[in-house]
């Protein structure tokens, strides 16, 4: 089966002219702001399918006996359905650009890519309104310049997520998948690290280490995202036919500016879900104290620390990464290059760690931050701190990442065109094919949406002053349908949102209505 993936990023945000001004108002202000002159989607985010409370062993910690009711235009909760299918949104204090639903590895590292671009132009979106004295929220000044961040800590002690999606059938045993996919993300991150000036949750100890997440790592599998939180996450949130697939979310990776990074966090995870979904027997690489191994190897900049497993071997991340390889087999020529750059990546590793600065974020920026060490500067500066920050910097103008990129010295693997391009355009071979034309297309008419369902207003009836419609509701679960070649002509045909419902019951496609007409809102 395709192995339906996508990630979540989290930015930082800050801005600088007016530090103390609060990072929900600004989040609010990018996301109104964006839909507002990038989008024409009005439609408010559907949370009946959101349980982030529902635990994969089987209790559900609900906080709602019911669908919370959700003001849309209160300050926190803005919400946007991009043109590609991606959400958006507002989460706590950051704006937060979830991926439209891609079909492998390759198409989820673009679109991840394409959050930057997002978030770039609800920064120019925010810029161009204060230029003109306006601000998109009610009883609100213009929002001063953003800058924006692709990191996962604010260096006072907070981490925010970068997470991934996976989706697996449910017929897995969810407890081999966690005790398989442990040491795997324990060694993956001398692959998949961001890299960190800073050494304990608050970056008190001076130091540099391998990943930025590995610190907020305190339980092997738990439920909490944002405390607590555990190398395997147990949300059981499938956003799609709960009785057949589950969604493995994942909290424990960086958030990559790097493409290879990207890929391969992307691509290793899923080749290693494929082996044990065909049973391949991951149990003997179980780690006795993974909680542990994750800090000792971030910590280990020469990534010779030997990792203690249950059965009393130690084996470096290294050797780790070169066992789950030589049991992962390709089946798509997506596969095929995931392996050649893991089998490139490992190599360079192995002979020399900086060797491989033009491929991974984490030795990118140790070499950067070596340059200086090597002079002199110590390891708690707070210049080597804003170095950090700057890598992550996603302005092109400003990033060091960017700047390494225009001196050739870091490796892309798509170009700045087709990144530009998943900005606007959704997959094709998924169901964000449909969320996002149709959203786009007929984004006054979509009154609300989520990853499963959308509500759209149709039939619409006027007498004297006030105008009625219909509301139709389309359900969506399986991931790989409404893709373009299912419903891409109908799209085009549609003039009209009744139109496009009309066409989708004729493809046997049901439909639920609502029984009682609403006022359509203007």
């Amino acid at each position: 089966m395709a192995r339906f993936l996508g990630t979540e990023t989290e930015y930082g945000i800050s801005t600088p002219e007016w530090p103390e001004l609060s990072p929900i108002i600004t989040s609010t202000h990018a996301v109104v702001a964006y839909g507002a002159m990038f989008t024409s989607a009005r439609s408010r985010w559907d949370f009946a399918e959101e349980h982030p409370l529902r635990d994969m062993r089987g209790f559900d910690l609900k906080r709602y006996s019911t669908v919370p009711v959700v003001d849309p235009n209160a300050i926190g909760v803005a919400n946007v359905v991009t043109p590609a299918g991606a959400r958006f949104y507002v989460d706590h204090a950051h704006p937060e650009y979830s991926s439209p639903e891609c079909s492998n590895a390759w198409d989820a590292m673009v679109y991840d890519a394409a959050g930057d671009g997002v978030l770039l132009d609800a920064a120019a979106a925010v810029a161009s309104l204060t230029a003109e004295g306006k601000s998109v929220l009610a009883n609100n000044e213009p929002c001063p310049p953003l800058r924006l961040y692709k990191n996962n800590v604010d260096g006072k002690g907070a981490s925010y997520g970068s997470h991934e999606n996976y989706q697996y059938s449910r017929d897995t045993d969810f407890d081999v998948l966690a005790q398989a996919l442990i040491p795997f993300f324990v060694a993956r991150i001398v692959v998949t690290g961001a890299g960190r000036v800073g050494l304990e949750q608050d970056g008190s100890e001076p130091g540099f280490q391998i990943s930025q997440r590995a610190d907020y790592m305190e339980q092997e599998i738990t439920l909490e995202t944002t405390l607590n939180r555990g190398i395997i996450n147990t949300r059981d949130e499938p956003h799609a036919d709960a009785e057949h697939w589950g969604r493995l979310h994942v909290i424990v990776g960086d958030a990559n500016m790097s493409q290879t990074s990207n890929l391969l966090k992307l691509g290793m995870t899923s080749m290693i879900l494929d082996a044990i979904e065909q049973g391949v027997d991951f149990s003997d690489l179980k780690l006795a104290n993974p909680v542990a191994e994750i800090k000792n190897v971030s910590r280990d900049l020469s990534l010779q620390h030997k990792l203690k497993l249950k059965d009393g071997r130690e084996l470096s991340a290294l050797e780790i990464l070169t066992i789950y390889r030589e049991r992962v087999t390709p089946a798509s020529e997506v596969d095929t290059k995931v392996l050649e750059a893991w089998d490139e990546v490992v190599a360079l590793l192995v002979d020399d760690p900086l060797s491989a600065a033009h491929l991974l974020d984490w030795v990118a920026k140790y070499r950067l931050i070596k340059g200086f060490t090597n002079r002199g500067v110590a390891l708690d500066d707070p210049k080597l701190a804003l170095i950090d920050l700057q890598y992550t910097d996603i302005d092109p103008a400003k990033s060091l990442y960017h700047a390494l990129v225009r001196k050739g010295q870091m490796r892309t693997l798509v170009s700045q065109e087709e990144i530009e391009a998943a900005k606007t355009t959704p997959p094709h071979d998924t169901r964000a094919y449909f969320r996002g034309r149709v959203t786009e297309k007929f984004g006054e008419d979509v009154l609300a949406t989520n990853w499963q369902v959308m509500s759209v207003q149709e039939h619409q009836v006027t007498q004297g002053t006030d105008t009625t419609a219909h509301l139709a509701h389309i359900r969506f679960d399986d991931v790989g349908s409404f893709n373009h070649q299912a419903v891409g002509e109908i799209i085009d045909a549609s003039s009209t949102v009744s139109g496009l419902v009309k066409k989708l019951e004729e493809q046997g496609i049901g439909i639920q209505r609502t029984a009682k007409p609403i006022k359509v809102r203007r």
